[in-house]
């Protein structure tokens, strides 16, 4: 009975619930012929596939997809399908029952073929996996049994799987009808852990293709990392020997490299960084296969380390060399800029030293000033004085003009001299 009162929700909380039980593996039983397509999109893309989906079953009058489903399981009568909706891509798995007697004589059937062709040559978005698996009961076949009908023997890897309960076959490559080829051998297994086991074999087709999208952007990006780097050593002896009038041209075109590298880094890393996980996807999957080996025969494990490892470490290789070339443009950059800017303080240093240089002549000569001004003023005002002892020698004055102008400039004087020097002192004292 649920509670009457309950806390308040997150708004996610039924969806992140069941995220653990998205995509489930499907209970199955042999024999069958199953056909699985990976079609890359975009969001547009993921989109169409919904609407491609909901023709398919709207023609069967079924229920259609809403908005917000990632994932369909449905029997169609004349097959089964899964479709599931990823982040990068769109899976279309088709079931249909097959017979196991005369499995190898001849030329096997696909589970396609009880596809509408017309519907699924138009499957939205650009086909990056296509895989035909058959699930047989019987473990009588063996390697001999599967080639050359099936398999190509030069390339065939097989091993037993889930603990030895079944045996899986695969040459890993591109037959005359554009699919790549898998027989699992089934035994007597359940029907739940026969489907988890189609579903892993499954799933390290799909996340080894998917990781395999870093390869090519890992070697369209050497040459322009090949490049960035000889530009990156020019412009390094050139910074060693530059003098500070050829700096900012240099610094331009570090910004420059800098940018460049940057948008390869920033166009590529996303790319980089999926096809990482995909890879350790791979690894995990391999590993939920429970391998063992068949006599004289490498297993997948073997053969992915042998023939991904070049990929794999391609692609870390590009990401860590475009990591490196970042971080030594941006050390090359600091460096430029540090030099430049000691430059600029020295040269600063150095006007400041030439205008402390002028302002002290200025003061020299604004003393040369303020002692002749002294002496103008000290003139004119013991002229005046003079004028007062003429005027003032009729009204009983006992000395003469000349000896009272004699006797008053060293007076006049200093009062001139100490007048402006408190002037200087108010104009110039930081608490003026």
């Amino acid at each position: 009975m649920p509670l009457a009162l309950t806390p308040p929700q997150h708004p996610q909380r039924v969806l992140l619930h069941n995220e653990i039980h998205a995509r489930p593996p499907e209970s199955m039983a042999a024999p069958l012929a199953i056909a699985h397509i990976v079609m890359l999109a975009d969001a547009a893309g993921r989109e169409a596939s919904r609407a491609h989906l909901a023709a398919l079953l709207r023609e069967r009058h079924l229920a259609l997809p809403d908005a917000h489903t990632t994932h369909l399981r449905m029997d169609l009568g004349a097959f089964r399908l899964r479709w599931e909706l990823h982040t990068e891509f769109v899976t279309w798995t088709f079931m249909v029952p097959t017979q196991a007697e005369g499995f190898g004589e001849r030329e096997p059937v696909g589970a396609a073929a009880a596809v509408p062709r017309e519907w699924l040559a138009a499957l939205p978005g650009q086909c990056l996996c296509s895989l035909n698996l058959w699930v047989l009961s019987t473990q009588a076949f063996g390697a001999g049994a599967l080639v050359p009908q099936v398999l190509h023997e030069d390339t065939l890897v097989a091993s037993t799987v889930a603990d030895g309960h079944g045996e899986v076959y695969t040459d890993f490559a591109l037959h005359p009808d554009g699919s790549s080829r898998m027989v699992l051998l089934a035994g007597r297994m359940a029907p739940r852990r026969l489907g988890r086991l189609v579903q892993r074999l499954l799933e390290v087709e799909t996340y080894r293709m998917a990781a395999l999208l870093g390869l090519p952007a890992a070697r369209g990006a050497a040459a322009e990392l090949a490049s960035a780097e000889r530009e990156l050593a020019e412009l390094a002896d050139a910074i060693r020997t530059a003098n500070r009038h050829a700096e900012p041209a240099l610094l331009d075109r570090l910004t420059r490299l800098a940018g460049q590298v940057e948008s390869q880094y920033a166009a590529t890393h996303s790319r980089f960084s999926a096809s990482k996980a995909y890879f350790e996807l791979v690894d995990l999957r391999i590993a939920d296969l429970a391998e063992s080996r068949l006599a004289g025969l490498q297993t997948i494990r073997e053969f992915m380390d042998r023939r991904l490892s070049p990929a794999r470490s391609t692609c870390e290789w590009a990401a860590r060399r475009q990591e490196a070339l970042s971080q030594r443009v941006s050390r090359m950059s600091n460096l430029l800029r540090t030099r430049v800017e000691i430059e600029q303080q020295q040269s600063s240093q150095a006007l400041l030293a030439t205008m402390n240089q002028r302002q002290g002549l200025q003061l020299q000569l604004q003393s040369t000033v303020e002692g002749l001004s002294v002496a103008a003023i000290t003139y004119y005002i013991v002229g005046l004085v003079s004028y007062l002892a003429k005027g003032a020698q009729p009204l009983g004055w006992p000395l003469a003009p000349e000896t009272t102008a004699a006797i008053a400039i060293p007076v006049v004087a200093l009062a001139v001299w100490g007048s402006l020097r408190r002037l200087h002192q108010r104009m110039f004292s930081p608490g003026a």
